[in-house]
């Protein structure tokens, strides 16, 4: 028979929806964020962005227990993430704080402007360099500080500050946005890693004391949710920093180690 009247199987062009819907929902939510905070509504805006945090984790999670994964959805994903936990934190910061810098003086602004296009070009690298190495890296851990959890650190300070009255016009509200939006910018694309809890729970299975610390944990967000949010962003940063120290430590202690075994075997 020849091969040439063997029917060819067409390749499937369709998209998996359920995933890619979200996804496109955590697009949006960002998008929401960026005319939010032009509108002069800063607390929505960084409502916004957690909402697109929940969604961008739900996809992911979606995907893989409908065995659903496909390169368009991680690249679709990437791009989405860019809008949501890029440029929305970055404008939203500039918009509400950064841009007021301008005040005072020609240097100032160039200050202000800088934080905020630091922040988003390093949200850039740090999903670009993601994506390169998706398929070596160790899935329980993240090199350099997540996009969305950067854009949760920031988010949560705007947040915070607008829930308890402060402007964001206020010169130290200023130095201290420009500060965050550059150490978060720096801290994605460093090398300092960070549990990325993709692999947890390990099992169906978790310690009874996990039900009274979540019990305690929406018992606080429900009393004051910016500033518990804050407090949780701002925790997992120092904890990168703590992991990756300790990591280091342990690193110098075992080729110290070795160099005294061979000592005392010669």
């Amino acid at each position: 028979m020849d091969s040439r009247d063997t029917p060819r199987t067409k390749p499937h062009r369709g998209i998996y929806l359920l995933p890619n819907l979200l996804t496109t929902g955590g697009m949006f939510a960002g998008f929401y964020a960026i005319t939010a905070a032009m509108a002069g509504r800063p607390a929505d805006a960084s409502i916004a962005v957690f909402v697109a945090g929940l969604l961008d984790g739900l996809d992911g999670r979606v995907a893989r227990l409908t065995n659903t994964q496909s390169e368009f959805g991680v690249q679709y994903d990437s791009l989405a993430d860019m809008v949501s936990f890029g440029i929305a934190p970055a404008l939203v910061l500039y918009v509400w704080s950064l841009s007021t810098l301008a005040a005072n003086g020609p240097m100032a602004a160039k200050v202000g402007f800088a934080a905020s296009f630091i922040y988003a070009a390093c949200a850039a690298l740090r999903l670009a360099r993601f994506n390169t190495q998706v398929g070596v890296i160790d899935k329980r851990y993240f090199q350099g500080l997540a996009s969305p959890a950067a854009a949760a650190l920031c988010m949560s300070f705007v947040w915070t500050m607008t829930d308890n009255g402060f402007s964001g016009s206020q010169p130290v509200v200023q130095w201290a946005s420009a500060t965050l939006a550059i150490l978060a910018g720096l801290l994605m694309v460093s090398r300092v890693r960070y549990y990325s809890f993709k692999a947890w729970p390990l099992s169906d299975r978790v310690p009874f004391i996990w039900i009274p610390l979540v019990v305690l944990i929406f018992v606080a967000l429900y009393v004051d949710t910016p500033m518990v949010l804050f407090a949780i962003a701002l925790l997992y940063v120092i904890s990168g920093l703590i992991l990756t120290l300790w990591g280091l430590h342990q690193r110098r202690s075992q080729r110290d180690t070795v160099p005294r075994e061979e000592h005392h075997r010669l």
